[in-house]
């Protein structure tokens, strides 16, 4: 009951504030004031503001929520968890089978190919070598 009067005392005020809007020949944001205006008194027709009234005030309703609320905070947690992980067991499983399926096989003890036909210095015949040797340094301090 007090919900309703409350809602229609709004509604009354936003249209006194829509017709002063109007005589200050502002017609447009008076039009978009009395739109808004009328929003509470739809509300209470249709009976959206009974709902909330009643909910707002039921011990329930509010554990409810906080029911929800914690469960939210639970699903949330336990992502942020996983992601940290990097999954989930099944999916670690699941990567290091195949980490292991790629790896070098461990009876595999000299090249297919035979032995190496590489020249042990390159000749240089550009410039441009000159611009990896750089590279070539930081891979080697690496083991690469």
């Amino acid at each position: 009951m007090i919900a309703e009067t409350v809602c229609s005392a709004v509604s009354a005020a936003g249209l006194g504030i829509a017709a002063v809007t109007a005589y200050r020949k502002r017609f447009l944001a008076a039009f978009r004031i009395a739109a808004y205006s009328l929003i509470p008194v739809g509300l209470v027709m249709t009976g959206v503001v009974g709902w909330l009234a009643d909910t707002a005030f039921s011990p329930t309703a509010w554990i409810g929520f906080g029911l929800l609320g914690g469960a939210w905070v639970l699903l949330a947690t336990t992502r942020a968890v996983e992601r940290r992980r990097g999954g989930t067991r099944a999916e670690r499983k699941a990567a290091r089978a195949a980490r292991s399926e790629t790896a070098v096989a461990p009876t595999a003890s000299a090249p297919s190919l035979g032995p190496a036909t590489r020249p042990t210095t390159a000749p240089r015949t550009t410039g441009a070598s000159d611009d990896f040797s750089d590279i070539e340094a930081i891979l080697k301090k690496h083991g690469i």
